[in-house]
Parts: C-alpha cells; sequence; structure tokens
C-alpha cells in the first residue's frame, strides 16, 4: 500500500515539477526574447519593470488578468472560447513522454526521470502535435473575421504540411533507436548523438520544427503586416494570454525534442541529466530566436515549396539511404 502511496506522491511531484518549470521558463523566455530582440535591432528592450526588467513578466502577466475579455458579437462563442485552450494544453501535454534524466532507485523500486514512459511515446507526441492544429483553426474561425480566418487557413495548411516532413525526419532516428520509446531513444545515444549520424534528418527536423511553432521566417499565420495578428486577432485578455503561452511553450517542448532525438537528451559530463537537458532546451530556443532576429518571412509559395517539393523528398530520400546502411 505504501509503495503504491509513494507512486503516486512521485507520480504528482514530477508533474508539479515539469508543469512549474515549464510556465516559468515561457514567461521568463518572452523577456529573454524582448531583450535579445532588442540587442539584435540595436535598441534596449524592457527594462523598467524590476531591476534590468527581470519583473516584466509578472507585469505582463496582471495586465492580461485585468484586461477586458472581448468577445466578437457573431463569433462562435463556444468554439471561441474553447481554442486557446488546445493549443496550450497540447503544448503542455507533450512534455509528458520526455526523459529529463536516468533512473533512480527507492526501496527497491525503480522510479524513471519522466512522467510516462510509453512505448509508443513518438507516435504521442505526433498525435499532439496534429492535434494543435485544432486551436489555430477552430480560433481563426470560431472569431467571425476574414483576417482571423485567413490566419487559421495558412496555419491549418502550413502545420499540416510540415508534420509529413517532421513525422517522415524521425523515421531514420527510430531505425537508429529501435524503439518509438524516447527513453529508449536518448539511451541508444550513449555513444554518439544522432545530429552527428544523421545531420539531414536534423536539419529537416529543425525547419519543420521552426514551422510547427509560426514564427519568423515561417509566420505566416500571424503575418502583422497582412492580417494584423492572424488566428488570434480577435482575442484579449487572459485567452490570448493562453495561444501566446502556448507558443512559448511549444518552443520548449519542440526544444526538448531536438534534445531527445538529436543531441542525446539529459546525456552530458559532469553536471546532472535535468541540467543538461534545461541547457540544450535553452539553446535551442536561443538559436529560433537568432534566427528571428535574422531572417525575413518567406512567401506563401516559398512557404509551401520548401515544405513539399525539398523537406519531404529529402526526407524519404534519407529514409530509404538509412535504410540500405542499417541492412549493410
Amino acid at each position: 500500500m505504501w509503495l503504491w502511496l509513494l507512486g503516486v506522491f512521485i507520480l504528482t511531484l514530477k508533474i508539479s515539477m515539469v508543469l512549474g518549470f515549464l510556465l516559468l521558463l515561457a514567461a521568463w523566455l518572452v523577456l529573454v526574447e524582448r531583450k535579445l530582440l532588442g540587442r539584435f535591432q540595436a535598441r534596449i528592450g524592457p527594462n523598467r519593470a524590476g531591476i534590468y526588467g527581470l519583473l516584466q513578466p509578472v507585469a505582463d502577466g496582471i495586465k492580461l488578468l485585468a484586461k477586458e475579455d472581448f468577445m466578437p458579437a457573431d463569433a462562435e462563442r463556444g468554439i471561441f472560447r474553447f481554442a486557446p485552450a488546445i493549443v496550450a494544453s497540447t503544448a503542455i501535454l507533450t512534455f509528458a513522454v520526455v526523459p529529463f534524466g536516468t533512473p533512480f532507485t527507492i526501496g527497491g523500486k525503480e522510479i524513471p526521470m519522466v512522467i510516462s514512459d510509453i512505448n509508443v511515446g513518438l507516435l504521442y507526441v505526433l498525435a499532439l502535435t496534429s492535434l494543435s492544429v485544432y486551436g489555430v483553426a477552430l480560433g481563426g474561425w470560431a472569431s467571425n473575421s476574414k483576417y482571423a480566418l485567413l490566419g487559421g487557413i495558412r496555419g491549418a495548411a502550413q502545420m499540416i504540411s510540415y508534420e509529413l516532413a517532421l513525422g517522415l525526419s524521425i523515421v531514420p532516428v527510430v531505425m537508429l533507436a529501435g524503439s518509438f520509446s524516447l527513453v529508449d531513444i536518448v539511451n541508444a545515444q550513449a555513444g554518439l548523438p544522432f545530429i552527428l549520424v544523421q545531420p539531414l534528418a536534423f536539419v529537416i527536423f529543425f525547419l519543420s520544427v521552426m514551422a510547427e511553432s509560426k514564427r519568423i521566417p515561417f509566420d505566416l499565420p500571424e503575418a502583422e503586416s497582412e492580417l494584423g495578428a492572424g488566428y488570434h486577432l480577435e482575442y484579449s485578455g487572459m485567452r490570448f494570454g493562453l495561444f501566446f503561452l502556448g507558443e512559448y511553450v511549444q518552443m520548449q517542448v519542440l526544444g526538448a525534442l531536438i534534445a531527445v532525438f538529436f543531441l542525446g537528451g539529459w546525456r552530458g559530463p559532469l553536471l546532472p541529466g535535468p541540467v543538461w537537458l534545461v541547457i540544450k532546451i535553452i539553446a535551442v530556443v536561443l538559436v529560433m530566436i537568432w534566427i528571428r532576429a535574422t531572417l525575413p518571412r518567406f512567401r506563401y509559395d516559398q512557404l509551401m515549396e520548401l515544405g513539399w517539393k525539398f523537406l519531404v523528398p529529402a526526407a524519404l530520400l534519407n529514409i530509404v539511404i538509412t535504410g540500405v546502411i542499417v541492412l549493410i
């Protein structure tokens, strides 16, 4: 009985720690991004709330909670309310299968450093990635605004298109690891991270991840110069905050997936496993911010051509080459 209670306590503790980490890091990543973009663009960035602007996320949170929750008169009210929760919840739930350290033993029972180590963890990740499309599409459609609708249509087309390349790019990783479990994939990189074995798969996956996160140069669903704010144009207050939170949590989750699939996950010298995973996640997110500050937005035809004419064929070719090498 006490082992069952201990298991429930440890599971609750892991969920609380992971959820707290994701939400806190998401809040301060907003500040880090605004500061870095300021430096890239030869300006200061936020510096009024607290020392060096460190309390800016707190001020932003209070502002979002205090703002009026506006809803267009002709909006589909139920779907309008529900769409932001889909985006945020699918991003958070994805982290349930991300391993963040080596297992440890309590009372002769091995405790895995992952919320849920399921055999089909990769399929679970891809399924939740697919579900996040609904939040963008429904949010744009339910707003009853042509600009939001265009953003939702763009977002759905873009995310579905790049999901194919994203899924195909992971097939060689599964072939080398021999498992769909994210824990087994990390363990398969004990000798060599897969980024050195599968550089093409890494490039395809990283580009697809950038497109899935809808960030510059793949920010066609939001495109402020054409659509105002795209699919979340009509949202305000904490409903907009959920879209915003979903984007930054998704950046962390996608950074964690890159670390797990290609950078050895929690593995690294000297430091504990969770620390290495956090370092790798932050490094990936900083690269995303750097790219945002450097590149202009794609045209829509360029966006689709990159996905369908280059990334998908390259991913298929990589699968064939990897299969031949594995057989040999």
